[in-house]
């Protein structure tokens, strides 16, 4: 197993890095708040529009995260990786459980495609947030 070095200097904790956290937490609120628009017209089959767009404008800001965040030099892709691969597991568990209560409720349709697809983003936009946190103090790739 490969020791990671910590940042102890101080360019390495105040490097410039992109706005990847600030993409992420925007990127789970549109996802969520879609949900929440789903969710707030039950019983009555909902306008799919808005869920949509918010699921768009999601799935573009965790691409935008990811696109700036691998362009920059030095960064520990592997401290990444690694923590994410970890990260994603019991996230994919409670994404798993919370597709099983929609089809166990009888979600059906453009609901059950946007509700899916808002799970899929969830599940990797969490572990994405956690290996950046962790790997953003990594130098042992500089």
């Amino acid at each position: 197993m490969k020791a990671v070095r910590v940042a102890t200097s101080q360019s390495a904790v105040y490097r410039k890095l992109p706005p990847v956290t600030e993409l992420l937490m925007a990127s789970m609120a549109a996802v969520i708040t879609g949900g929440i628009d789903i969710a707030a017209h039950i019983p009555v089959v909902p306008s799919l529009t808005p869920p949509y767009v918010l699921l768009a404008v999601a799935a573009v800001l965790t691409l935008l995260a990811a696109f700036l965040l691998f362009r920059v030099k030095g960064f520990s892709r592997r401290t990444l990786f690694k923590v994410a691969a970890w990260g994603v597991i019991p996230y994919l568990v409670i994404s798993g459980m919370l597709e099983f209560v929609f089809l166990y409720d009888h979600v059906r349709g453009g609901e059950l495609v946007v509700m899916t697809l808002s799970l899929v983003l969830f599940a990797l936009d969490v572990p994405f947030l956690l290996g950046f946190t962790v790997a953003r103090y990594d130098t042992s790739d500089e």
